[in-house]
């Protein structure tokens, strides 16, 4: 049985409540009916100084105070950017919703619309990224990378205020914002490999609650919900919820998956990267068996030198 009501639970930035916007617009498609309440929560990663946000990024700071609301019963539902969600989520939880994934790709934003290959020798680019920065610097060791922080409007504001002659942020997230007309140039998956679940939202609840189960299922996307849980097993077999310099991207063709990873040096000079087409039946199989023949492929080496 369908709930009447349901508490949806969000981070208060622009792009948490558009991204709880669409899922709210998807469920009340489905149920007109449904009264639905948006509980805003600043989480603890939106407390801490833009500074310090890079610090935790990945490890639940932007989504362990929506948990926890879940685990309380406060809210029935929380809407995150299935990036920010740690592969092991917290006790009593469950992904009941992949409903939608945007554009996985990342995009540059340019001062003078110019694409990285036309940027002149030291242009400066904004991005707090370690994945992005090793990439980048793979593709221009010529140019100099700065860290770049805060949400996606604070860092088009700061690309102006200091200067910057571009900034490299996830498409997603610009075109859920309406900017896309500021994008200068999208990276293609094979240039600059995205990261684990970029431009997808995930919908939390909590295991065996029927009713809300039951919405979450009819707006979840089955190829979605594949492409995402191969993508999480890969991050989770290379370490989790670390901070580190790969990326790694899923695309539901048909039955097959094809899969495109990366593991880089932090300076970009040593790249480990990988393209495979895989039957899509066992994703989280496929995920984990593509990590280890990357770690096995030299990317082990590289990981053991960035953690020490």
């Amino acid at each position: 049985m369908i709930v009447k009501g349901l508490r949806m639970g969000t981070r208060t930035s622009r792009l948490a409540r558009a991204q709880t916007g669409i899922v709210i617009e998807m469920l009340r498609t489905k149920f007109p009916a449904l009264e639905i309440e948006v509980v805003p929560v600043t989480t603890m990663g939106d407390r801490l100084p833009d500074e310090k946000r890079t610090e935790v990024e990945g490890k639940g700071a932007f989504t362990e105070d929506l948990e926890a609301l879940l685990q309380k019963g406060e809210v029935d539902a929380a809407v995150h950017s299935m990036k920010d969600l740690p592969t092991k989520l917290g006790g009593g939880l469950a992904i009941g919703a992949t409903p939608v994934r945007a554009d996985p790709r990342d995009a540059l934003v340019s001062s003078y619309g110019l694409r990285l290959a036309e940027m002149p020798e030291g242009a400066v680019v904004g991005t707090s990224s370690i994945r992005r920065k090793a990439q980048l610097m793979a593709l221009r060791s010529d140019i100099e990378l700065v860290d770049l922080h805060g949400n996606v409007e604070t860092r088009l504001r700061r690309m102006g205020e200091r200067g910057l002659d571009g900034i490299v942020l996830a498409a997603a997230g610009l075109r859920r914002l309406g900017e896309e007309g500021r994008i200068t140039e999208y990276f293609s998956i094979e240039e600059l490999v995205p990261a684990p679940c970029q431009g997808t939202i995930a919908v939390e609840i909590r295991e065996g609650d029927r009713g809300v189960g039951a919405a979450m299922k009819a707006i979840d996307d089955g190829d979605v919900r594949a492409v995402s849980t191969c993508e999480r097993s890969f991050a989770t077999r290379l370490g989790g919820d670390c901070d580190l310099p790969a990326g790694f991207c899923a695309t539901k063709e048909g039955e097959r998956m094809r899969l495109v990873g990366a593991i880089l040096s932090p300076d970009g000079k040593t790249v480990v990267k990988e393209t495979s087409f895989e039957d899509a039946a066992r994703p989280d199989e496929v995920g984990r068996r593509f990590a280890e023949k990357m770690l096995e492929m030299g990317g082990e080496a590289i990981l053991e030198r960035v953690m020490r």
